[in-house]
């Protein structure tokens, strides 16, 4: 008798935390919607051509339905293509930081004639589709023979991104305090010294932020990349991925494609990967030099 008053005064007292476990059901769920079409894709890549075409479809395959067939038949020229993507995406990187800073510096700090103007342009660019763009590059890049040139992808790729580099460095620019460029101009400094010595330093979490999604845009580009590229060498990823063919007109290639996808999108989780680090050691940075 006494147990069991121990136990239900026990139990009585044993309260259940609710909401915290529909908060991580909710983080669960969240995770498995995100996860599962990746999972998907890289399990097609090892399936082999029965696995991935039976009816009802093998979600977990066994060790005899798994190979490394579909990604060695995409060759060595694969690795072509992604040096293709990571030059044109790096070097228009590149352009859009080294051309968006000192632009973004600019507006957030100096008092320029027609500033609101510049931002109102800078904002309707952003909001603009790229894809209507279209045709009117497409005649350019005709008209001074840039067809099957890195610079036909590089320099389009910089012009859409430079605005939404411009406009995210210049918000992280205003909320730098102004203090640090008074004493800075009392220290000698002008104004190149002070951005390029003083200030970026402490920008570096926008620059990797920024920096990455202009990355992630060059490389995962296919209109453009399809259309002012034609010389099989000079492909992107994307481009490459979509043009894997069967053995005949009515195949389709799943597993080449699953795998081509998945090669395709390692370099990019590794960047994120490794910039995620840099962000925390610019913010680290940043908070112990001021």
């Amino acid at each position: 008798m006494a147990l069991t008053q121990k136990i239900s005064a026990s139990t009585k007292g044993l309260k259940i935390n609710y909401p915290r476990i529909i908060l991580w059901t909710g983080v669960v769920l969240i995770i498995i919607f995100c996860l599962a079409p990746v999972l998907w894709q890289v399990l097609t890549s090892f399936k082999v051509n029965d696995a991935i075409a039976t009816v009802p479809n093998i979600y977990f395959p066994t060790s005899k339905q798994l190979t490394f067939a579909h990604y060695q038949s995409l060759g060595g020229g694969f690795f072509r293509y992604i040096f293709n993507s990571a030059l044109v995406s790096f070097t228009s990187t590149i352009l859009c930081l080294m051309l968006g800073t000192p632009a973004a510096y600019t507006l957030a700090r100096l008092r320029i004639p027609g500033e609101q103007i510049i931002l109102a342009g800078v904002l309707i660019i952003t909001l603009f589709p790229y894809v209507l763009l279209f045709l009117g590059l497409l005649e350019i890049i005709k008209a001074i023979g840039l067809g099957n040139n890195y610079l036909a992808l590089i320099i389009p790729y910089t012009a859409i991104n430079l605005p939404l580099t411009i406009l995210v460095l210049r918000s992280f620019f205003q909320q730098l305090p102004k203090d640090l460029e008074d004493s800075a101009k009392i220290d000698g400094y002008n104004t190149v010294q002070m951005l390029l010595q003083i200030l970026l330093p402490m920008t570096v979490p926008a620059l990797v932020t920024t920096g990455i999604l202009t990355f992630i845009f060059a490389w995962n580009e296919f209109i453009f990349a399809l259309t002012f590229i034609t010389r099989n060498e000079m492909k992107t990823i994307p481009v490459a991925v979509a043009q894997i063919g069967g053995s005949s007109a009515f195949e389709i290639p799943y597993g080449p494609i699953a795998a081509a996808t998945v090669a395709g999108t390692l370099p990019l989780l590794f960047l994120v990967l490794i910039f995620q680090r840099r962000i925390v050691q610019g913010i680290t940075a940043g908070a112990v030099k001021g």
